[in-house]
């Protein structure tokens, strides 16, 4: 995956992991072994363990300190397992750890790839190659916590929830969409908004989306209601390129998008700060899975692609191909494999890596990649 800003990378990459809960830490240890295996030898791998999550609330009552907070933020990246538990009340985590982190540490872009690999069945009836990026804006609409209740637990009871959108936070997630998809070779743009009910916010992302359009004019772009979107995801997915869209619309869109392309189980995902002036955090999309934890089941493949892109992001593109490579030959195989467990998927895509490797790809200059 492309980013719109260019990094030198580092010799050392001081890393902070968030195993979490569930199937969080098993996932994230494959993850990291690969993440090892795929960068070259000049590169140094430093990794601080934090105990954030469920265990941890419940031993303590917190979710994050403002020290560890700030301990996480002396970081280069977050890799993160999952978060989440049923003996936590909704909301708890995702608001006191998960939300925190993205709007402390301002990550504005929320990227996540969607692409059906090779050897991968989805459900829908298609030949067409699917291969498309969200681009989600993390930091503003609904999620800002902009609401409130007025007489709650009564029939009167009023709800809010407002979305806020702000010129600014519209324009960076909307420039940073045109210059990846200005890097990918379809060079197509889709915004999806509501923009004929919601018209406030609707008219701001669409102006400004037609004003930075005019700095790009090698990208083609398009424009669809949230609803017609989910239709085309479903009836004619490989219309798509890279799509650009608010954090309401996004958070669904990109399940939708994640089960089109075989499952939330092989999906990735950055939580990105394009300035680096926070450290941005890498995560599978799928959840904690508590009722298969410890039983080697998880699939640790959308963790390793999770750490493809962590890699994209530092300024290691070519490592980063060589993890996609080697995940996209596994999968290739995977219908005459049989069943095999968290760590043995993760020591196949490492045997794959490092076969394929090649002392160009560890010693070549980085290089613009487009993952999809």
């Amino acid at each position: 995956m492309s980013s719109s800003n260019a990094v030198s990378p580092n010799s050392v990459i001081n890393l902070a992991v968030i195993g979490g809960d569930g199937i969080g830490p098993e996932v994230t240890a494959q993850a990291l072994k690969v993440l090892r295996a795929a960068l070259p030898t000049e590169v140094k791998l430093e990794t601080t363990d934090f105990d954030l999550g469920a265990a941890h609330w419940h031993a303590t009552g917190e979710t994050l300190t403002d020290a560890t907070r700030d301990r996480l933020a002396a970081h280069d990246a977050i890799l993160l397992g999952a978060v989440g538990d049923p003996t936590v009340p909704s909301g708890v985590l995702e608001r006191g750890l998960l939300l925190k982190l993205r709007f402390d540490f301002d990550h504005h872009i929320n990227l996540r790839p969607s692409k059906l690999w090779p050897g991968v069945v989805g459900p829908l009836r298609t030949e067409a190659p699917i291969d498309f990026v969200v681009i989600r804006e993390g930091t503003e609409g609904p999620y800002t916590g902009n609401g409130g209740s007025l007489r709650a637990g009564t029939e009167h009871e009023v709800a809010t929830e407002v979305s806020l959108n702000t010129a600014y936070g519209v324009e960076r997630v909307v420039r940073d969409a045109f210059a990846r998809a200005a890097a990918r070779p379809r060079k197509k743009l889709t915004l999806v908004h509501k923009n004929n009910v919601l018209v406030f916010a609707g008219h701001l992302w669409k102006r400004i989306f037609d004003q930075v359009a005019t700095e790009f004019p090698e990208v083609s772009t398009d424009y669809l209601h949230v609803d017609a979107a989910t239709i085309f995801l479903t009836t004619q997915p490989e219309r798509f390129d890279v799509i650009v869209t608010d954090n309401l619309f996004g958070d669904i869109l990109t399940d939708l998008a994640a089960a089109v392309t075989g499952g939330i189980g092989l999906a990735a995902s950055g939580n990105i700060n394009p300035t680096r002036a926070f450290p941005s955090m890498f995560e599978p999309v799928h959840g904690s899975a508590p009722d298969i934890a410890g039983t080697g089941k998880a699939d640790p493949t959308a963790a390793v692609l999770s750490a493809a892109l962590l890699l994209q992001h530092l300024g290691h593109p070519a490592e980063a191909a060589a993890i996609e490579r080697a995940v996209e030959a596994d999968l290739a195989e995977r219908g005459d494999l049989p069943a095999r467990s968290t760590t043995e998927i993760g020591d196949a895509i490492v045997v794959r890596l490092v076969s394929g490797s090649t002392a160009s790809e560890h010693s070549a200059a980085p290089s613009e990649h487009s993952a999809g």
